[in-house]
C-alpha cells in the first residue's frame, strides 16, 4: 500500500500507539489501514447422491475442478456467501445446510468456511468463473485434477462421513505446501 484511501496521502508503516503490529498509517488523516485475512465461503451442493463440481475460468488454478466458492462480500452472511457462489459459478440454487470444514491457510492469510448444501431442484449451469460443471459419484470425482487441499481435503471428509452417516464440523490448519 502507498497511498491512504481516505485521503489520498502517502502512508507510511509503523506500529501505531496501543497495537503491537506493523500497519499503514497515513500520518495526514491519521487513518490506520488494517489488513486482515480474507473469509472464502462455499458450498458442496449434492444432488441424487452426487456432488457438484465447477472447472474453473479463472486463475488461480485455470482448468482444474474445485467446489463452488470465493470471497465473502460484504453484508452478507456466510451462508449467503456460499449460496450466492453456488449461483454465480454453477448456476445452481441450493439449500445451505450446516457448516462443514473450516481451513485456516495463514500463509496466504485465508479462511475457508465450507457448507454442505443440497441442490433445490437439481438444475446448474456454466457460471461465470466455470468452463464446465458437472455431478459427480464418488468414483467419477478427478482427484488428480481438483485446484486446492481445501476442496480435496472436503470431498475425502464429505464421502468418508457420508458412509458413516455423521457430518462433524472439521477445522483444521492447511500449511505450506498442503495439496491433499
Amino acid at each position: 500500500m502507498k497511498f491512504c484511501s481516505a485521503c489520498g496521502s502517502p502512508v507510511v508503516q509503523k506500529i501505531p500507539e496501543g497495537d503491537s503490529r506493523l500497519r499503514y498509517v497515513c500520518e495526514s488523516c491519521e487513518t490506520i489501514h488494517y489488513q486482515n485475512p480474507h473469509i472464502i465461503c462455499g458450498c458442496l451442493p449434492t444432488w441424487d447422491n452426487k456432488v457438484l463440481l465447477c472447472k474453473r475460468g479463472i486463475e488461480p488454478r485455470y482448468g482444474l475442478w474445485t467446489l463452488p466458492a470465493g470471497f465473502m462480500e460484504n453484508l452478507e452472511t456466510t451462508q449467503e456467501g456460499a449460496a450466492r457462489e453456488t449461483w454465480e459459478e454453477a448456476h445452481a440454487k441450493v439449500k445451505i445446510g450446516e457448516l462443514y470444514c473450516v481451513f485456516n491457510i495463514p500463509q496466504i492469510s485465508q479462511v475457508y468456511m465450507m457448507y454442505r448444501g443440497e441442490i433445490i431442484d437439481g438444475q446448474f449451469g456454466v457460471g461465470e468463473e466455470s468452463i464446465e460443471v458437472g455431478l459427480f459419484a464418488e468414483e467419477a470425482i478427478p482427484w488428480d485434477d481438483l485446484a486446492f487441499a481445501s476442496i480435496k481435503r472436503t470431498l475425502r471428509y464429505y464421502f468418508a462421513d457420508r458412509k458413516l452417516g455423521h457430518f462433524p464440523i472439521r477445522v483444521e490448519d492447511l500449511v505450506h505446501g498442503s495439496r491433499d
